[in-house]
């Protein structure tokens, strides 16, 4: 299996977002995103929102990498790898800096044209993510963030304008990045990054997840609609945090609860984007909870003319799910607890390590969906120790050896259609959930520490070598 190589056409390359590599907050006109607010954070500690940029604060995302002056350099870094694609987002506020407003700016949309051209210029495709973690600030200031119908129009008037702006210049598409990511409503950040929405004292949390899932989901497929109006040549799709969840133990309860726990994290979303309908469990789950959602006749009509051409994923870790409460567990549900596999190894996040699991993941999602998948993220956060001018960073490609075989038995044994493969934080950046970036996951190193020092001068690691030799053999040699 390690010498089967992928198809010629399949898509290789890296993953980053705007927000995460690009600086330039305040440059080009841009206005101030939800991630302008965030605060950085630690290795077990989340980072504070705060209520507009404050004194005395730092704010990880604001420089970056400074990738907005520097993408030419880095994108030639790219090309010596041999991406053959480098998939990243359109930062809304680059774009419309309030997000409400009737006209664009211009100097925004000239950024990514010449970043986009750069990529061409490379033969690199632009595959290009509308809604990664960067909304508006001032939509959650003024209309309450994803609670309020008003931004669905907000957010179609943003992706119409970029992608007449770039019909001809990117062909592969995404919504919203994670989408799925905000029903964790135990993470204090996860309704923020997805939806701006800090959840309010009292407040029943079920009713505005959902409502904001429906809005944005409407929102998505009003878009896929549009875009495939724009250029039929587009492909567009949707993208999942893959996590699957193990039942703890064959216990019938325990499989039920798993069972459960797939379909409110994960299914119920990619069901969405894919049938284009609610699905009868999330039906029933409102009725017993007595949840009223604003949906109407025109927003079913919208899902289902507006399904989506693939599903992207990210997949860094799975989990187990027991129906009791067990060392170490945390409860996300009414019997339903994740706890610790101790099948498998963890990074020092505590991220656990299970290269099977993708192709378990991939086998779960070809059954459900019979679409196209794109693995979009994947990687390792590690500690690197720059010796000598470089990294030698064995466990990066030790870990995306493994991951990548699981991938192709999932091709070649299981008759699972991938279509390509973008490792996460190709070059460092800051990591969302921490704000730190001193937990790498790149094949280029980036010089700056957890506290914003450093001369921002990018270094190849070890792992470049190796992933532009698993490439050039189009995943023959790993």
């Amino acid at each position: 299996m390690e010498k089967r190589k992928v198809p010629h056409d399949f898509l290789w390359g890296g993953a980053v977002a705007a927000h995460q590599l690009e600086g330039g907050y305040d440059k080009g006109g841009k206005g101030i995103s939800i991630a302008d607010v965030m605060t950085a954070g630690a290795n077990g500690k989340d980072r504070d929102i705060t209520k507009g940029i404050l004194p005395n604060h730092y704010y990880p995302n604001h420089e970056a990498i400074d990738f907005y002056t520097r993408y030419k350099e880095d994108i030639r870094l790219f090309a010596q790898m041999g991406f053959r694609c480098f998939r990243t987002s359109i930062a809304w506020t680059r774009i419309f800096p309030r997000g409400d407003e009737e006209k664009p700016n211009e100097e925004g949309l000239r950024f990514y044209d010449d970043l986009f051209d750069e990529l061409l210029k490379y033969h690199i495709e632009p595959v290009i993510t509308l809604s990664h973690f960067e909304m508006p600030f001032y939509l959650v200031e003024k209309y309450g963030g994803w609670r309020n119908r008003k931004l669905i129009d907000f957010f179609v008037t943003f992706a119409q304008t970029v992608m007449e702006r770039y019909k001809d210049k990117v062909k592969y598409w995404m919504t919203f990045n994670e989408i799925n990511n905000q029903a964790s409503v135990q993470n204090p950040w996860s309704g923020w990054t997805n939806s701006g929405i800090l959840y309010e004292k009292g407040e029943d949390v079920q009713t505005v997840l959902q409502q904001a899932v429906h809005y944005e989901m409407t929102a998505s497929a009003m878009v896929v609609k549009l875009g495939h109006e724009i250029n039929p040549e587009f492909q567009i799709g949707c993208m999942l945090a893959m996590v699957p969840f193990y039942p703890r133990t064959c216990s019938p309860q325990d499989e039920l609860a798993a069972q459960t726990a797939m379909e409110h994290r994960l299914y119920s979303y990619g069901d969405l984007h894919v049938f284009g309908e609610h699905p009868a469990y999330m039906e029933a789950f409102r009725r017993e909870h007595g949840i009223c959602l604003d949906i109407t006749d025109h927003d079913r009509k919208c899902l289902k003319e507006g399904c989506v051409d693939y599903i992207g994923i990210s997949y860094y870790m799975s989990s187990t799910i027991s129906s009791v409460e067990t060392e170490g567990s945390t409860q996300v549900g009414d019997g339903i607890y994740v706890a610790p596999n101790p099948y498998v190894a963890k990074n020092d996040w505590g991220w656990q390590i299970d290269p099977q699991g993708l192709r378990y993941s991939l086998n779960l999602l070809h059954q459900r969906y019979h679409k196209p998948i794109f693995i979009v993220e994947n990687g390792l956060g590690a500690y690197d120790k720059l010796e000598n001018g470089t990294v030698h960073d064995s466990y990066r490609t030790d870990y995306l050896r493994q991951h990548i075989l699981e991938m192709k038995k999932a091709m070649f044994l299981d008759g699972v259609l991938v279509m390509g493969y973008t490792p996460w934080g190709c070059i460092d950046l800051v990591s969302a959930g921490s704000g730190e970036m001193e937990k790498r996951y790149g094949f280029i190193y980036v010089d700056k520490d957890n506290h914003g020092n450093g001369t921002l001068e990018r270094r190849k690691k070890d792992s470049f070598a190796w992933y532009k030799q698993v490439i050039e053999s189009s995943g023959e040699i790993l």
